[in-house]
């Protein structure tokens, strides 16, 4: 059972870490605790875009009822070709209270889900622990997944020790190059690499599952290999490999669609090939990775895209 009071307090050192705020490696310095907005675009309120049972994830966080996943609006990275973008960049979403957040944990429980994920949500950090914390005291007692885009600040995911249960970052590149060009970062490997070392600290490289084999505790790495980028795929799983050992577990994805405004970028307005996706699978074959999921080696169906626009019955 998780300590509401721990939490608490918690959640008061990121409220310091958000005026001037330092939440995410911009370190933009605007006060968000009197509502200045940073580079997310997100001032004192936290904004949530939708709220579900998901079944879409890794089997160990979806399992047979569903991840709960609340998805929050606004992003402190600005990638070019985000399939969220309509809540990462957009503004969709609706504003609420620490305690409606938390009656949203307890609700998407009530529903049966098997963990709390939270997706991209540390430009919320203060608020989202806080509410937690709210939930906790409630009876709130699921595992906490941190789903974030893997450009984090150690100092704030040391806050997170205690709180988040599994991480879900992803690991975009292996060049900074390709994180300025696609993401608007001129570090993001740098980055990524030092809030990898973090979460691996905290939660080892492994997976521990429970007897109905949904995940309790570790990391999961995500890689969505892009059009043109086999070879930077390939140097993100040597260096996953190189630095944490076969044993991690890794999610290599082929979902890639030019979604927002990816379609500016040649290389990327024309889609991921099959062969380009097959040479990274044979990598991670090769690189001898012992767990994780390949997705099926087929393009993506446009219309499966995410759209926030069209309401449902958890979107608040």
């Amino acid at each position: 059972m998780k300590n509401a009071r721990f939490i608490r307090e918690r959640a008061e050192a990121l409220r310091s870490l958000a005026s001037p705020c330092r939440l995410c490696p911009r370190r933009c310095g605007v006060d968000r605790l009197a509502g200045e907005m940073g580079f997310c675009r997100t001032g004192s309120d936290a904004r949530i875009a939708r709220a579900v049972p998901h079944m879409g994830e890794e089997p160990p966080l979806s399992g047979t009822r569903g991840a709960g996943t609340i998805f929050f609006s606004g992003c402190h990275l600005g990638c070019v070709f985000c399939q969220n973008h309509q809540i990462s960049r957009d503004g969709l979403g609706q504003a609420v209270s620490v305690k409606d957040l938390a009656d949203t944990m307890l609700f998407i429980a009530a529903k049966g889900c098997h963990n709390i994920e939270l997706v991209s949500a540390t430009h919320l950090l203060p608020w989202v622990v806080s509410a937690l914390a709210f939930a906790v005291e409630k009876g709130l007692d699921l595992p906490v997944v941190w789903n974030s885009g893997g450009y984090e600040a150690p100092e704030t995911l040391a806050l997170l020790e205690g709180v988040v249960d599994v991480y879900l970052p992803d690991a975009k590149y292996g060049a900074n190059e390709r994180g300025r060009r696609y993401s608007g970062v001129g570090d993001y490997v740098d980055r990524n690499l030092a809030a990898l070392d973090e979460m691996v600290r905290q939660t080892g490289t492994g997976l521990e599952i429970d007897g109905e084999g949904v995940a309790r505790r570790g990391i999961i790495v995500r890689h969505l290999v892009l059009p043109g980028g086999a070879e930077d795929s390939i140097k993100v799983l040597e260096s996953l490999r190189n630095r944490y050992g076969t044993e991690l577990h890794v999610a290599v994805m082929s979902q890639f669609f030019p979604a927002y405004r990816a379609s500016r970028f040649e290389e990327l307005a024309k889609g991921l090939s099959m062969h380009e996706y097959r040479t990274v699978i044979e990598a991670v074959e090769r690189l001898g990775f012992e767990n994780g999921w390949i997705q099926k080696a087929e393009p993506p169906e446009p219309t499966l895209l995410p759209d926030f626009s069209v309401g449902c019955d958890m979107m608040l």
